[in-house]
């Protein structure tokens, strides 16, 4: 669950326990071009104040104007936009666009809390709606789950915020940790060289003090967490590299060429990590872009993690002389 939907749920439930009507909508199918996908969250209140979005704001607006207006649904409903070529003109959704919607009234806030719970525990957990009767039940869910619609029931699969852990506090962690943000990731760094923690200024970052292997050990990746290595000293990164390939994160990768790249995996080999375990390792990290700056490497490194975190296959492959990570220092 990305910050969006979290601010929507929070604010759902507090204006629910302020004594005020709230509808929640959600995303239930696209056709075409959409600005927003399956399973996107809006909380809409009695006087129009809206939290979130399922389109580019043409359907907000006529959501709010039904609100106001007395049209205000007393059971899960859905909302249809776009079915005619007018229609789809006139709330602003792309060429070819319809949507779908539904919109329940929140009647008990105890679930939200109970999500809200949950996922800051860095679990896991679906939300099944029937959409005849109302009821809802939740159930854990595994990663990989997505939201589901098959015309009688909704599943809404609720997860924590994903994490990036990064392995040093170089040139290059500066910048992908501000991408990584504006991604949506929570940003972690740990990097024990005095010369390089004494002067870290991230905003919004979190510093795991310690060794990188005790760092990660007590950090406890978990699905929803990325890794990556980029100190460009073996006594770090292959300390932190033991750790997370034993971990279930979802991506574990280190800076180096390929040469280096194949000097790790025999390194790790001979930490007893399983053979499973060190293909997990993405490396030489990130998609091959032609990257030279800093700024373009973090932009490769976040587009594999982002492939991975989204469960689509790559079909670029790596350069045969991939050397570019080297050459900016963690």
């Amino acid at each position: 669950m990305d910050s969006l939907d979290r601010e929507v749920l929070e604010h759902a439930r507090d204006w629910f326990a302020a004594g005020r009507r709230v509808w929640l909508v959600t995303v239930l199918e696209t056709w075409g071009s959409a600005p927003r996908p399956p399973g996107a969250l809006l909380a809409l209140r009695d006087d129009g104040l809206v939290v979130g979005s399922v389109s580019g704001g043409c359907v907000e607006d006529d959501l709010i104007k039904r609100v106001q207006t007395g049209e205000r649904v007393a059971k899960p409903s859905l909302v249809v936009y776009g079915v005619a070529k007018e229609e789809a003109a006139r709330f602003g959704l792309p060429c070819g666009g319809t949507l779908r919607l539904l919109q329940e009234p929140v009647t008990d806030a105890g679930w939200i809390d109970e999500v809200l719970e949950r996922t800051s525990r860095h679990e896991l957990v679906a939300r099944t709606l029937d959409l005849e009767t109302g009821r809802a039940a939740l159930a854990p869910a595994q990663r990989g789950e997505w939201f589901q619609f098959d015309g009688k029931t909704s599943r809404t699969v609720f997860g924590p915020r994903y994490r990036l852990l990064m392995i040093g506090a170089g040139q290059l962690s500066r910048v992908l940790a501000e991408m990584a943000k504006a991604l949506d990731f929570q940003v972690f760094v740990c990097d024990p060289r005095e010369e390089y923690y004494t002067t870290l200024e991230l905003p919004q970052v979190t510093w795991l003090p310690g060794m990188p292997d005790d760092a990660i050990a007590a950090f406890k990746p978990d699905a929803n967490t990325a890794v990556v290595a980029l100190t460009h000293d073996p006594k770090l990164d292959d300390l932190a590299l033991i750790e997370a390939l034993k971990s279930p994160a979802f991506y574990v990768g280190a800076l180096g060429s390929r040469k280096n790249t194949a000097k790790r995996r025999e390194r790790l080999a001979m930490f007893e990590l399983s053979a499973d375990e060190i293909a997990r390792l993405h490396g030489p990290i990130g998609l091959h872009i032609g990257s030279r700056t800093p700024a373009e490497i973090a932009v490769a490194i976040l587009a594999e993690i982002v492939s991975v975190k989204n469960g689509v296959e790559l079909m670029q492959k790596k350069a045969p002389q991939d050397e570019e990570a080297c050459l900016v220092a963690g």
